[in-house]
Parts: C-alpha cells; structure tokens; sequence
C-alpha cells in the first residue's frame, strides 16, 4: 500500500507561480512512476506531468515551459513546480503513484487562478 498527501495549492494571480508537493509514504520501494493529473470541473482528469523512478519526466502539451517536475527520493516526496500559471490550470490537482503494477492517487489539492 502506498498512500499520497498532496500540499501547496491556493489562490494565485494570472501570471504567478505556485510549487504542489506530494509526499509518498507505506511500500515505497515499489513506486515507480509518480505524476500528477489535474481535474477542473465538469472536466474529465486529465494527464499533467511524469517522473519515472529514474528521473526521466513527460509534461502534456499545454503545460511543457510552465511546469516542472521533480523528484526528492530522499523525502519520498515529488514536486510540481508551476510557473506562469493561467486561468485554464485552476483544477484540482491529483497526485498518482505507480507500485507494483497497481495504481495510486492522493486526495487532491486545489489550485485556483484569478485573471
């Protein structure tokens, strides 16, 4: 089992920055990719980032420039640095963990974006 708690979201102006972390505790040695996917509402979830166990990261379109992920193995922790946000990326934001073939997904943590 592997359990996710996502922080860092809030209120930000067009323009500014905001860094979504998602601590990762239980069998953590069997996580392998961890990412995050962003709902907004009366949306379907959709794919945001991804780092594999060996650093490797994937971005969806709308967010590559803008967003970087990253991973502090030390911490079990990965962060969703997110810059030049725009009124479109207010969602709520997912963290998801892959382990042992069997995924996981935290409970989510708000992201709102005034223009």
């Amino acid at each position: 089992q592997v359990q996710l708690v996502e922080s860092g979201g809030g209120l930000v102006q067009a323009g500014g920055s905001l860094r979504l972390s998602c601590a990762a505790s239980g069998s953590i040695s069997s996580i392998n990719h961890m990412g995050w996917y962003r709902q907004a509402p009366g949306k379907q979830r959709e794919f945001v980032a991804i780092i594999t166990s060996g650093g490797s990261t994937n971005y969806a379109d709308p967010v590559k420039g803008r967003f970087t992920i990253s991973r502090d193995n030390a911490k079990n922790t990965v962060y969703l640095q997110m810059n030049s946000l725009k009124p479109e990326d207010a969602a709520v934001y997912y963290c998801n963990a892959l382990a042992s073939l069997r995924m996981y997904w935290g409970q989510g943590t708000q992201v709102t974006v005034s223009s």
